[in-house]
Formats: C-alpha cells, sequence, structure tokens
C-alpha cells in the first residue's frame, strides 16, 4: 500500500534546554529530524511527508534544502500536538483520499527501524485498522505525593508496576476515519492494533536506513 506522512515538528525543546530544539540537534552528521524522515523518505510507498513546523522556524528552510521538495512540504502548527497533526491532515488535502492510509511520527524519533515500519504498515492493511508501534517501558515509574505547603518537592508516593506499559510511536489510521466527521478532534488510540518492536532502538549508521521487506 502506498501512505503518506505527518512528522510533528513544531515544539520548542524547552526540556531538551539546547542551543536548538531538539528535533534539528546534530546526530552523526545530520539532524535530528533527518533521522528521522530517513525511514520513510527511503520507502518508496511514502507518497509524500507533511512536516509540521513552528510558525517562527528559521532552521527548517535549510533542512528542507537538502530533501527532495517533491516528497516533503511543510505546514505551520498550532498550540497542542493535537492541533499539528491535524493541520498536517489539513494539508494533505488534495494529495491524499479521505480513506488513505497517514503514518504520525515525531520528529525527535530518529531510530525507527525499517523492518518495524514494515510490520506496522503490514498488520494494519491486513486488519484494515489502525495500529501503533510498541516497546516495553523499560524506564523506573514513580508515583509523587501531592506537594505540601512545607515541602519544596513532592515525595514518591510509590512505584508503578511498568509492566504492561510501553512507549508508542509511530501510528498509523486512515486520514478520515469511517466513523469521524470534520469536527471530530484526534483522541486516544484504544482499540488500535498495538504491534511490539521487533528490537531496541538503534543508533543511525552513517547510510541511509533500507526498508525491510
Amino acid at each position: 500500500m502506498n501512505y503518506f506522512l505527518v512528522m510533528p515538528a513544531a515544539g520548542s525543546g524547552r526540556r531538551f534546554q539546547g542551543d536548538v530544539p531538539k528535533q534539528y540537534a546534530p546526530l552523526m552528521g545530520r539532524t535530528v529530524i533527518e533521522w528521522a524522515l530517513a525511514p520513510f523518505l527511503g520507502d518508496e510507498r511514502c507518497a509524500h511527508a507533511v512536516v509540521v513546523i513552528a510558525e517562527a522556524d528559521s532552521i527548517w528552510p535549510r533542512v528542507a534544502a537538502r530533501l527532495a521538495p517533491e516528497r516533503v512540504s511543510a505546514t505551520p502548527g498550532g498550540v497542542e500536538r493535537s492541533d499539528s497533526v491535524r493541520r498536517g491532515l489539513g494539508k494533505l488535502a488534495g494529495r491524499a483520499a479521505a480513506l488513505d492510509w497517514v503514518l504520525v511520527h515525531d520528529a525527535a524519533r530518529p531510530c525507527l527501524e525499517p523492518a518495524d515500519l514494515a510490520r506496522l504498515i503490514s498488520r494494519v492493511t491486513d486488519a484494515d485498522r489502525g495500529g501503533l508501534l510498541a516497546a516495553p517501558a523499560a524506564d523506573t515509574l514513580k508515583q509523587a505525593r501531592e506537594a505540601s505547603e512545607r515541602a519544596e518537592s513532592p515525595a514518591v508516593a510509590r512505584t508503578i508496576d511498568r509492566s504492561g506499559l510501553a512507549s508508542c510511536a509511530p501510528r498509523c489510521r486512515r486520514r478520515t476515519p469511517r466513523t469521524a466527521t470534520r469536527a471530530t478532534k484526534p483522541r486516544h488510540s484504544s482499540g488500535a492494533a498495538s504491534i511490539r518492536c521487533s528490537s531496541k532502538a538503534r543508533r543511525p549508521t552513517s547510510k541511509s536506513p533500507r526498508v525491510g521487506t
């Protein structure tokens, strides 16, 4: 199947605390966003990618100059991530039909394995419903007590059992779900098929990743 990509990249990277937003941080000769785009731009099934950027983004034009203009376009994002995704879907009007498949993948996730992308596409098309990739949560999770007036920071209440928890990206869905209307806002992914990643994220190599079959 052919599909389209929406890549939210409008974040300011406040938590990253770098000289540039994290999607533009240098990584092995490229920027993070270029590595994030690479598996899709290396896949002939990806018909077009829309990168959703901040209104005042002055770095994207320099990155875009290194990409194929017929494969990638950009559009301004919104206040929230969901707003940016919705604007990216709107940018696809005229290119993608209502029931075409669209992948949503964050610009700050550069280590997507092409083999996992291929498995996701295969599963969602076979099941004819949206899905997402999931990697088991590896970090220790803590729940904090509410901070008291005397405490400068909240204390740990308990350690959360991480079994059954996962980090997820990317998501794949129809551009306009059969049950949705134009006024419908994106919702959570309950009911979507979950596919476990085949391996831990690897660092990018000096060559563009190839698509697995």
